[in-house]
């Protein structure tokens, strides 16, 4: 399973990046908000291009418009200005814009099928249901991701007799897009999201997605362990002199 860091914090992109563990990056409007709010003054232009040069894969970048034509104009926007940096550009679409009642609901499906007719690659987002999922991969996303955690949040909030016809977590949801995109062989990766713990990243790898988008602080603590660290210091305990002094004169610096 690849990995995308989830974040537009430079610093915490640049850490992942030297543990030669991230292929790809995933950011959104709020992640670059709470980005570049933490800095006095940031030219976004050069902020952005920075991060396209600094991840070896793919770059997810979000619309701002909810209306077809506004979303793929922001989108040949953004893959015209940012792409040719690095050739590693992919916009963010919403599965659906619609946020109330008597909305149009297939904005969103509109836009990645004229995003994608351009060759510009859709990362089709807020994605919480297969059936969501199956439509965004037919209008010709190229990778989707549904909300783990914003799905689990969903179904606790919900009674007994309303969850009873849901998905029984984000797992599941996972699992069945999966599922589904094998026995018709679409040509659309799964893109695990909206990760809060490892446990959702092992999930993620148990439900066969693709790729899982993680934050930095989970990245963090799928390296760590309590006994990985007494370890350490047992090692560290038993070092003898005469082998550390072995281990210096072979490797001088």
């Amino acid at each position: 399973m690849r990995i995308f860091i989830d974040t537009a914090d430079l610093q915490e992109i640049r850490e992942a990046c030297s543990w030669g563990i991230v292929d790809g990056l995933t950011t959104n409007p709020s992640l670059i908000r709470k980005a570049v709010e933490a800095r006095d003054e940031v030219d976004i232009e050069a902020y952005l291009e920075e991060i396209c040069r600094t991840v070896d894969g793919p770059v997810s970048l979000e619309v701002a418009r909810l209306d077809a034509e506004g979303m793929v104009a922001e989108a040949t926007g953004l893959h015209e200005r940012f792409n040719p940096i690095a050739q590693n550009v992919v916009v963010k679409i919403p599965a659906n814009t619609s946020s109330e009642e008597g909305a149009p609901d297939f904005e969103g499906l509109k836009a990645i099928a004229g995003i994608s007719r351009r060759g510009i690659p859709v990362n089709a987002t807020l994605v919480m249901t297969p059936e969501q999922a199956l439509l965004c991969a037919k209008a010709g996303a190229r990778y989707v991701s549904p909300f783990m955690g914003r799905v689990d949040d969903f179904e606790v909030s919900q009674s007994d007799a309303q969850r009873a016809g849901l998905p029984s977590s984000g797992e599941r949801l996972v699992s069945e897009i999966v599922r589904i995109f094998r026995n018709y062989e679409l040509d659309c990766e799964v893109i695990a999201a909206s990760v809060r713990h490892v446990a959702h990243v092992r999930a993620a790898e148990l439900a066969g997605a693709a790729i899982a988008t993680v934050p930095f602080p989970v990245l963090l603590e799928m390296i760590r362990h309590p006994k990985t660290a007494e370890g350490i210091r047992r090692f560290t305990e038993d070092l003898v002199p005469a082998y550390s002094a072995l281990l210096s004169a072979l490797s001088p610096s």
